[in-house]
C-alpha cells in the first residue's frame, strides 16, 4: 500500500470512529438513526413470544457457527449477518439456509444493523477490540447482545460496560458456554456437596500444537476487506496479512493471546468452582520459546492467582502434545479428600475411594438457548456481563503481569 492510499484510508477511519465514539458516549442518537432504547424497550415488552429478530455481527468462524446454532432454535430467525469482509458472506449464509431458514440481508457497516427496529438482539463475534464499543452502542440501541469472550480488551473498558448494561436494562450473555453445560454444572455442585474437602487450589491448561503464523511484509489490504472499519478502535496500522483472520489474538492491539482465546473458558470454570473473585495479587512467567515469527503474544506461559486462602494457576504450552492429566484442556480442583478434574468430555474423581464421573453435556446450544430465554423472560443468563467481565480480568491480569516483567499487586495497581 503506498503513502497516498493509507492516509486515504486512515481520514475514513478516524471519520467512522469519530462517529462511533460520539454514540458511545451518548452525545448523538446515532449516525444512520438509531432507535433508542425506549423504544426497543417497549417493544420487546410488548411482544416476547413473537420470533426473535437477530443480527450476527463477525461470521467468519465462531459468529458462523453461533448463527447456525440460533437457526435450529424455535422462535429465532437470522434476518442479518454484517462483516467487514465480503467473503464471508457466501458461506454464512449457506449455513443459515441449510439449517431451514430464509437467507439473511447482509451489512458491512454493523451500525446498519444496529439501526434495524427488526433485529431484537445481535452476537458480536468480532476480533476482541471491538467488543466494548460494540456492546456499547448495541445497548444504547436498545439490543440485546450475546458476547463472545472475553468480553472486554482491557481492565479500562470493564466498569464502563457493565454500567451501560445495567443501565439500559440490556440482556448479555457472554459466550462462556461451560456455564450452560450439564455437566460442568454437576462437577461445580460436587464441589459443593463438601465430598472433596477443602478445595482452596485450582489448575487450569490449554496444551497442544499450533502452527508459527511465520512472518508477512505489509501489503495492500484485499479489495473485498474494510480494513480501516476492521481496526476501528486499534492504531492506525498497515495491512499485514497475519495480522489478519484469526492471527489477530496473537497481536496486543487486537487480542490477548491464548489466555483470553482458551483461557477465559478454563480460568472461569476455575473461579466458579474455587467461588473467588478478584486475585489479591498476579504473577506470570513465560516467552516466545517456540515460535520465530510475528507473533507478540508468548507461546508458554504459567500465571499464579493468589486469592488469598485460595489460588488458581494457568499454564499453556502451544508446541507441545502432551496435556496435563492426560487431556489438552482443562481444570483440576484438588481438595483434601481427592482431585476432580474437569473439561468439554466431562468430568471425573480421583483418589476420593470411589468411582464418580460424568459424561459431556451440550454447551453452545444450550447456552444460546438460555440466552433467548433470558431475552423473553428478562432473567439474568447463565454467564451474566459481570461474570464474563470477572473471568476476563483474569486473563487481563495475567497478561499485565506478564509483560510488566513483575509480580502484580492488584489492590496497588494502577491498571484498574
Amino acid at each position: 500500500m503506498n503513502t497516498d492510499e493509507f492516509k486515504r484510508r486512515e481520514v475514513s477511519r478516524r471519520q467512522f470512529l469519530g462517529r462511533s465514539a460520539q454514540q458511545a458516549a451518548g452525545v448523538a442518537v446515532g449516525v444512520v438513526g438509531l432507535t433508542g432504547v425506549a423504544a426497543a424497550s417497549a417493544k420487546s415488552a410488548e411482544s416476547p413470544n413473537e420470533r426473535l429478530g437477530f443480527g450476527v455481527i463477525g461470521v467468519r468462524n465462531q459468529g458462523r457457527l453461533i448463527a447456525n446454532e440460533l437457526a435450529q432454535i424455535s422462535g429465532v430467525e437470522i434476518r442479518t449477518l454484517c462483516d467487514v469482509d465480503e467473503s464471508q458472506f457466501a458461506p454464512a449464509i449457506r449455513e443459515v439456509v441449510d439449517a431451514g431458514q430464509m437467507p439473511p440481508k447482509t451489512v458491512r457497516d454493523f451500525r446498519h444493523l444496529l439501526d434495524d427496529p427488526a433485529i431484537d438482539a445481535v452476537v458480536i463475534a468480532t476480533p476482541d477490540h471491538w467488543h466494548a464499543t460494540m456492546a456499547t452502542l448495541a445497548c444504547q440501541a436498545g439490543k440485546d447482545i450475546y458476547l463472545e469472550s472475553p468480553a472486554t480488551h482491557s481492565l479500562t473498558e470493564d466498569s464502563a460496560l457493565i454500567e451501560v448494561v445495567s443501565r439500559t436494562q440490556r440482556i448479555v450473555q457472554v459466550g462462556l458456554q461451560q456455564r450452560s453445560g450439564t455437566h460442568f454444572q454437576s462437577a461445580i455442585q460436587f464441589l459443593r456437596s463438601g465430598k472433596l474437602g477443602n478445595v482452596r487450589f485450582a489448575k487450569a491448561w490449554i496444551v497442544h500444537r499450533r502452527k508459527s503464523i511465520g512472518r508477512r511484509a505489509v501489503v495492500e489490504a484485499p479489495a473485498h476487506v474494510d480494513y480501516a472499519a476492521w481496526l476501528g478502535p486499534a492504531p492506525a496500522r498497515p495491512f499485514q496479512p497475519n495480522r489478519f483472520h484469526f492471527n489477530w489474538r496473537w497481536f496486543w492491539e487486537y487480542g490477548g493471546g491464548e489466555l483470553a482465546h482458551w483461557g477465559v473458558h478454563m480460568l472461569d470454570v476455575a473461579r466458579w468452582g474455587l467461588q473467588v473473585e478478584t486475585p489479591v495479587r498476579v504473577s506470570s512467567v513465560g516467552g516466545k520459546y517456540s515460535f520465530d515469527d510475528d507473533q507478540e503474544t508468548p507461546d508458554a506461559l504459567t500465571v499464579q492467582y493468589d486469592f488469598g486462602g485460595k489460588s488458581i494457576l494457568w499454564e499453556q504450552r502451544l508446541w507441545s502434545s502432551h496435556g496435563v492429566e492426560g487431556r489438552s484442556s482443562g481444570v483440576a480442583f484438588h481438595g483434601d479428600n481427592g482431585t476432580l478434574v474437569v473439561d468439554r468430555g466431562g468430568w471425573k474423581v480421583y483418589d476420593h475411594g470411589e468411582v464418580i464421573a460424568a459424561d459431556a453435556s451440550d454447551l453452545l446450544k444450550t447456552h444460546l438457548t438460555n440466552f433467548t430465554d433470558c431475552i423473553r423472560s428478562r432473567r439474568t443468563p447463565a454467564a451474566d456481563l459481570v461474570t464474563g467481565v470477572a473471568s476476563g480480568a483474569l486473563c487481563h491480569w495475567g497478561n499485565a503481569a506478564y509483560r510488566a516483567g513483575h509480580e502484580i499487586l492488584v489492590s496497588n495497581s494502577n491498571l484498574t
